[in-house]
């Protein structure tokens, strides 16, 4: 099939991770998936949840929210502690994928909160979120590895993720909006550097699909999550 924007089934959508977005943090990346955009931002807090008091070891933590004009129809403003169900599943996801590479014991007794606010959706959010977070998440230990706050270095892995999916019979790579909303089946996809896999989640939105396709799915999408780390690689090589 002829994607709208012209890419092949296996090429994913320009991504770029802009570090040092914002002064404040510790960490904090504007990741770009196309016309996705997200905010990820890393703090490092002294202490962790009482369920980790007097353990000796930290802890990390998501939270997701899209913000109002990020989509094309407002989006109201989550308030208070009211958030909506899309977005619990989601900073969920960050939080127990990052915490798949890390060492919390490394972390002594301290919280590191990732925030991703989404300014702009267009597909693959959460795939945009969780690579972004990891890259914040990177410069926000090496700000405690300068400050001489860490036992050792607790990230033990790279951290990827990609949206895949089956539209009109195609399995596509990175869906935007425009594919996943007419997909038969779509799946969001999280690995580690040793390409094993931290979630896989995945539904037929209309026909069910077959082991063949769900095969042809998971090697678009380790294709495009080892894109994915070399972008982080060359993004954390340069100047913040």
């Amino acid at each position: 099939m002829q994607r709208s924007d012209g890419r092949t089934p296996d090429e994913l959508r320009p991504i770029t991770f802009q570090r040092g977005f914002t002064e404040h943090a510790q960490g904090s990346v504007l990741v770009s998936f196309g016309r996705t955009r997200v905010l990820c931002t890393a703090c490092v807090q002294d202490g962790v949840p009482h369920f980790l008091k007097g353990k000796g070891r930290g802890w990390v933590t998501a939270e997701y929210a899209m913000l109002p004009s990020s989509t094309h129809d407002r989006k109201q403003r989550e308030k208070g502690v009211r958030v909506d169900g899309r977005s619990v599943e989601i900073q969920r996801l960050i939080g127990r994928s990052l915490r798949a590479v890390v060492d919390t014991k490394a972390l002594t007794e301290r919280t590191i909160w990732i925030d991703c606010d989404v300014l702009q959706a267009d597909g693959g959010t959460r795939t945009a979120a969780i690579s972004g977070a990891w890259v914040a998440l990177h410069d926000a230990v090496s700000w405690m590895d300068e400050k001489r706050l860490l036992r050792s270095w607790p990230i033990r892995s790279n951290l990827g993720a990609v949206s895949v999916g089956v539209v009109e019979g195609t399995p596509l790579l990175d869906l935007c909006y425009e594919e996943d909303s007419k997909a038969g089946s779509d799946m969001n996809l999280v690995m580690t550097g040793e390409g094993d896999f931290v979630e896989v989640q995945g539904a037929a939105e209309g026909a069910a699909f077959s082991r063949k396709e769900l095969d042809a799915l998971i090697d678009l999408g380790e294709h495009g999550i080892s894109k994915i780390f070399e972008l982080q690689k060359a993004a954390l090589a340069g100047d913040r």
